[in-house]
């Protein structure tokens, strides 16, 4: 497939991350955001061994690992203080070749930035597409319109282009519960500097991993029905009112933390799509598998999907069409899985079942670390980077 010209709507992480791998590949790209000034939607995120591995493959391992937080070892409290289990994850690295690396979202995306060749165009708002035989056309607000081989729609969770490959809209579901985010300078009264503190109970969860920059990604979560989720009040005062009683930590998190610089974000997910292409026409990263972040896969999964595509348009010299249903075969089951399993580790935690969620504080306390790092090496391994 030379000389293909790949249309990207979107500049987040999984437009970038496929634009550099259709790039490397040869390729020419032309990235589209409606945004006139990008900013990353949170403060952090954690990206496991199998992002960081797509991140290696494009070339980017040194530029990771220094943006990257040490994270060697995972430790649960009661929302009192009293530990519960301490993880290290020392053997998880082990088995999947890779660490882990929780890292600031504006670092991501100045990382991802720097490396992509091209001009991102901004101000442009995705109304639409067209499409023939030969070609693809995106159509924008503003009039303009960008004409490709392929068209890769990284536009987001309330996607525009996932009716059109659908033929129906899929609207976002509320997750159950509302996540404060942010990032404060680490110090030891709040967490070690290489350990990611979860404290649980009362169905919430309260948050501390390393970023670079000595600092810490939090994060808050409490369960709220949609209709009390909708206002908000004084960040402080809600999660000292929230968190009301749990460990020192957390509350020195509390006073620590810069409202104006918090996140309050109603968790949304898509249920698992029928399909993720339409010809030419690609879904891809949370347009095609949005996904509550209790796995902390949502950002790997849209670079795998990036690496993925990339590499079926290269290998593959059938048709663009062809290309892009061998993407969607391997993707579709890969993300599906993904995006049902977090969404039932949303609920375990959040008390749905508050039943099953007490079943969980206990579980948590009585299993071996083995269990958990082996939990986690599976989900790593079942992607395209093994």
């Amino acid at each position: 497939m030379d000389n293909l010209k790949a249309i990207v709507i979107g500049a987040g992480m999984g437009g970038l991350g496929s634009a550099i791998a259709l790039k490397q590949a040869g390729y020419e790209v032309e990235i589209y955001d409606r945004v006139s000034e990008l900013r990353p939607v949170g403060a952090g995120i954690s990206l496991w061994s199998n992002g960081v591995k797509v991140l290696n493959r494009l070339g980017l391992g040194k530029e990771i690992a220094q943006i990257g937080g040490q994270m060697d070892v995972m430790q649960y409290c009661r929302h009192t203080g009293e530990l519960i289990s301490n993880i290290d994850l020392a053997p998880l690295v082990a088995e999947v070749g890779q660490r882990p690396y929780p890292v600031a979202r504006a670092d991501l995306q100045a990382m991802l930035m720097s490396v992509y060749p091209g001009e991102i165009k901004l101000g442009h708002t995705f109304i639409g597409l067209e499409q023939d035989d030969h070609s693809v056309t995106a159509l924008f607000e503003n009039g303009h319109t960008a004409t490709g081989d392929v068209l890769v729609a990284a536009d987001g969770v309330r996607s525009i282009a996932r009716k059109y490959v659908l033929g129906e809209a899929v609207d976002p579901r509320y997750g159950g519960y509302v996540n404060w985010n942010g990032l404060v300078p680490m110090s030891d009264d709040l967490a070690p500097k290489n350990m990611w503190a979860i404290y649980v109970g009362e169905f919430k969860r309260a948050s501390l991993m390393p970023v670079a920059g000595d600092r810490f990604y939090f994060f808050f979560d409490m369960p709220m029905s949609k209709e009390s989720a909708a206002t908000g009040g004084d960040i402080r005062d809600d999660l000292s009112r929230f968190f009301a009683g749990w460990a020192d930590p957390v509350q020195t998190l509390i006073q620590r933390l810069d409202p104006k610089k918090t996140n309050r974000v109603l968790i949304h997910d898509v249920e698992p799509l029928n399909g993720l292409v339409r010809d030419r026409v690609a879904l891809l990263g949370d347009a095609a598998h949005a996904t509550c972040p209790d796995l902390g896969q949502g950002g790997c999964q849209a670079l795998e999907d990036g690496f993925v595509l990339a590499h079926y348009l290269m290998t593959t010299n059938i048709s663009v069409v062809d290309a892009l249903k061998r993407y969607e075969t391997e993707r579709k089951e890969r993300t599906s899985a993904i995006v049902t399993k977090a969404r039932s580790r949303a609920e375990q935690i959040h008390g749905k079942d508050p039943i099953a969620t007490q079943q969980w504080y206990d579980q948590l306390q009585h299993e071996k670390p083995s269990d958990v790092t082996d939990a986690i090496a599976k989900i790593i391994l079942r992607g395209p980077m093994k």
